[in-house]
């Protein structure tokens, strides 16, 4: 238990960001831009795009901060920021948080390997479970700004988990994620795992609710 209270404290050293006040009302004017790739709700169609609908202020606020300043790079993302203000980054925030997210079924395949890694991590490995940061039901904790994992695209998770893992191992490479702070918490537990587990973690979080 101290073990885990140690780790979301750590996380929220690395996830800490300015809090702005966002106007949903506005906020809905200010990503219509942004429906074309992540859906008129913040529930994108396509699961190489995530689904920003129900996921706390505090997280999106943070990532679009970290995209525009390429702290976080996304090439499907150039542009799209710029010439935004922290205010304007606010009120999108607000929107897609006040949105509701949409739960995908989880496919049949290593459900239990998915839940067990989700649940109890792995002490063999040093792995913390995922409910520590990101609660059982996969609603993160938007105060915190831990992100709300639940029913989000699997393949998009995947893809997250292996680019902090790359983070891990190489936090030059142009496909590394390293936004998670300099306690490096995510990189660290996807460092642990393997493509396999990835793929069976992602797989249960998208049925998550």
């Amino acid at each position: 238990m101290k073990k885990v209270i140690a780790i979301a404290l750590m996380t929220l050293g690395a996830t800490g960001f300015v809090n702005a006040a966002g106007d949903a009302a506005a906020g809905k004017d200010k990503a219509l831009t942004c429906s074309a790739c992540h859906g008129a709700d913040g529930n994108s169609a396509m699961a190489m795009y995530p689904k920003l609908a129900g996921q706390g202020e505090k997280y999106l606020l943070k990532q679009m901060s970290d995209i525009k300043s390429n702290a976080r790079p996304v090439p499907m993302m150039t542009g799209q920021l710029d010439g935004k203000s922290e205010q304007d980054l606010a009120d999108i925030a607000a929107f897609y948080a006040s949105q509701t997210a949409t739960v995908n079924p989880a496919k049949d395949v290593d459900l239990a390997l998915g839940e067990k890694i989700y649940r109890s991590g792995d002490q063999e490995k040093g792995l913390a479970a995922c409910v520590a940061c990101h609660s059982p039901t996969g609603s993160g904790n938007a105060p915190a700004g831990f992100p709300h994992l639940g029913g989000q695209h699997a393949e998009y998770v995947e893809t997250q988990l292996k680019a902090f893992r790359t983070g891990y191992d190489d936090a030059a490479n142009a496909t590394a994620r390293v936004n998670d702070g300099d306690t490096m918490i995510m990189r660290g537990i996807a460092g642990k795992l393997s493509d396999r587990e990835i793929r069976a973690v992602s797989n249960y979080i998208s049925g998550l609710h």
